[in-house]
Formats: C-alpha cells, structure tokens, sequence
C-alpha cells in the first residue's frame, strides 16, 4: 500500500467515529516527521510506502489510511528533551535568545519551552540558572531547523 496524502487526524474526529474502527499505528521518530517519502511498518506488521504529495509534515495523530472498519496513524516515539521552565519574561527571553543564537530549534507547549536534549544546553541552563528538567516526551511535531545564514 502506497499512502499519498493524510486523511484526517485524530483531533479532528468524534470520538464514535475512532472508536469504530480498529487502529493500527505507524511509530515514528520526530524527525522521520519531516519526510515526504519513507517505508514504515505499522504495530501489526503491516509495510506501508509513504509517499505525500503535498508539501506538508506529518503530525502525531494524523490518520494515513481509513475505511469502514480500519484505521492506520501516525504516532511518534519519546525524544529525550529539555523542558525548560522559566520563571519570568526575562528568563525566557535571555534562554530564548541564547538557544536562538545556536539555531536549535525549540517547541513550546502550555509553558514548557522544549529542546532536544544537548549537554551545552544542560550546562547553560545550569550556569544561568534556569529551571529545567530533562525527561523523554512524545512531542507532536518535528523538531524543524530554520534555515538562516549570516551574511
């Protein structure tokens, strides 16, 4: 089976309709998020060839094929991050604008600010004084590197 474009995803979907149908799922690392083209096996076995047409990344919870009684979604496996946890305005942006100038990408959920684990990172974080915690956490998107040069 050839998957070329996402169907729905999960949090868009009553939960009757989910409920229905039995679910495979397709475990993937954040960064495989990013690809377009990939072969995966689902939980079942089951060999899948992604192949997207549209310019898009995949998302934990998108549902990649479906009919009446089977469901096939994407989930993503635990990343070993930083969850950093700033008491202030000026906590965030001086951590903001430190991990900024590294061009390390970073994800924000509630306020947890989060970045992929990196002993720099850790030691900064120590040094500035910074709360933070180091766990393994499903994130729901790739962690994506803003292209940027400095001329």
């Amino acid at each position: 089976m050839i998957i070329e474009k996402i169907v729905t995803n999960l949090e868009k979907m009553d939960k009757s309709e989910i409920e229905k149908r039995h679910m495979e799922k397709v475990y993937l690392e954040s960064a495989h998020l990013m690809k377009r083209i990939q072969r995966v096996t689902t939980d079942h076995g089951n060999e899948i060839g992604i192949r997207l047409s549209e310019h898009r990344d995949l998302v934990a919870g998108d549902v990649i094929y479906m009919d009446d009684h089977n469901m096939i979604v994407i989930d993503v496996m635990s990343d070993d991050l930083i969850v950093i946890q700033p008491r202030s305005i000026q906590e965030m942006g001086n951590i903001a604008h430190q991990l900024g100038n590294r061009h390390l990408p970073a994800q924000f959920e509630d306020n947890d600010m989060l970045v992929q684990y990196d002993y720099l990172v850790e030691e900064l974080l120590q040094q500035l004084g910074i709360p933070f915690k180091r766990e393994d956490r499903k994130v729901k998107q790739a962690f994506r590197h803003i292209g940027h040069s400095h001329d």
